[in-house]
Parts: C-alpha cells; structure tokens; sequence
C-alpha cells in the first residue's frame, strides 16, 4: 500500500486557531480596500473595455496565441481597450494584438509564485495581490468578455461573469467563447444544465460558441451599437488619476 503524501510537513506545528485577531483583519481589510483604489485610479481612464481570457501557457506558435491576437487587433478596431490578465499566452497575445493595431492594451496583473509575469505589449498595467480584486478589475470596466481556451482559472472567470449576467447582477453582456472543439464538454454540459433545469433554456443565449473571430466581433459589436455611445470620459481627478 502505498504511503499517503502529507499535505503539511512532519515539523511544522499549525494549530487551527479559527479567525485570525481584529489587528490581523482590519490590516487585511485595508489592503485589500488600498488595492481597490490603486486599481480604480490606474484604470479610471482607460475608456471601455472587452475583456479577453484564457491560459496562460499557450505559447507563440500556437494557433490559439494567434486567434487571441487577431482579437486584440479586431478590438482595437472597434474602438475600445483590450484588457487581460497582463500575463503570459492568451493574455499576451491580446495585449499584442492591440498594442500593434496602435490601441490601448491593459493588463491587470496577480502576484503569483510561478506562471505570471507582465507581458511586454501594455500601455497600462496594475497588480493585484488578491485574485478577487483582480477579477472585479477584469469585469467593472468592459462591456464584452472573450473566452480563450484556458484552464481552471480561466473557468472560474467564465462562470463567475456568467453567473453575474444570469442574475442580472450587472448589465447583460455578450460572452464569447472561441474555440468549439476545445470546449466541447463545456458545450455538452451546459446544454445537460438545461434538460435538468438547473438553467433556464433562456439562458442558453447568453453566451456565443463560436470558431469564428469575424462572428465574434460583429455579435459584441451589434450589441455595443444597438446599446451605447462611446464617448470619452471627461477630465475630472478626484484621486489623481493618471490620463
């Protein structure tokens, strides 16, 4: 039988205390309330945005790497910044995209041990040491999201923006996600949600599948037009925002 692996080693003593002391919280609540406004002030003008996700470990000569970038230029296009998660793979290539097009590419970074470090192709960049932060960050600013192949995280961010469009938590969106026979289960699963009725058949329309960046496009932009005017924001520092 084979031995089972400790998750904490033999000579560490941790003792499961429960909630931490009040000093202990309230410097936790500050920080995070400090990294909310850090990120409000860097992004308060970097004009509407579609947001872009997916993995971080595609590399260059990857088909999906040049699907992603093809997005970023295709946005820059329509007028609006391409934001990420600043890192790496899809990331980078949205960033690259846009930022070759002559658009405003932005990245909300996170401090991560291993995968994550800054790409080279952001016109503004913030870092977030909490992911829930960041993800408010992805989400405040944008009025279209893109879903690149990825991973766990890259899942999380799908159904958490998801589920906020489904319960009309914020406005509803057009969601993209590129990339059919990579995500086919995702496709079959959902479609079981709504034979179960766990979702509505409603919701099935909240979300394009799509391997066609030129559909993609014109389904956010078809939203976009029919709903909004983009106009510049107007030059008000209340925290001395940076323009």
């Amino acid at each position: 039988m084979a031995e089972t692996q400790r998750i904490i080693p033999a000579k560490e003593q941790v003792y499961l205390e429960g909630p931490r002391s009040r000093t202990y919280e309230l410097k936790f609540a500050w920080q995070v309330f400090w990294q909310f406004i850090n990120g409000f002030r860097t992004l308060h003008f970097v004009g509407p945005c579609i947001t872009v996700f997916g993995s971080a470990r595609f590399k260059e000569d990857h088909p999906y790497y040049s699907a992603a970038r093809e997005f970023g230029k295709h946005i820059a296009a329509l007028g609006f910044t391409t934001m990420t998660g600043g890192g790496p793979g899809i990331m980078e290539a949205a960033n690259r995209g846009a930022f070759e097009a002559g658009g405003t590419s932005v990245g909300c970074n996170i401090v991560l041990p291993h995968e994550q470090k800054e790409n080279p192709y952001l016109t503004e960049s913030v870092t977030f040491n909490h992911f829930f932060v960041r993800k408010v960050m992805l989400a405040k600013y944008s009025y279209a999201f893109i879903i690149m192949p990825g991973g766990f995280g890259t899942m999380d961010e799908f159904y958490e923006i998801l589920t906020l469009i489904q319960t009309r938590t914020v406005t509803q969106f057009p969601i993209v996600v590129y990339g059919t026979e990579f995500y086919k289960n995702l496709i079959s699963n959902i479609n079981f949600m709504s034979e179960q009725g766990t979702i509505s058949p409603d919701d099935l329309k909240l979300v394009l599948f799509t391997d066609n960046i030129e559909e993609a496009m014109q389904h956010i932009a078809k939203y976009i037009q029919t709903n909004y005017k983009v106009r510049p924001r107007k030059k008000a520092w209340w925290l001395f925002e940076k323009r």
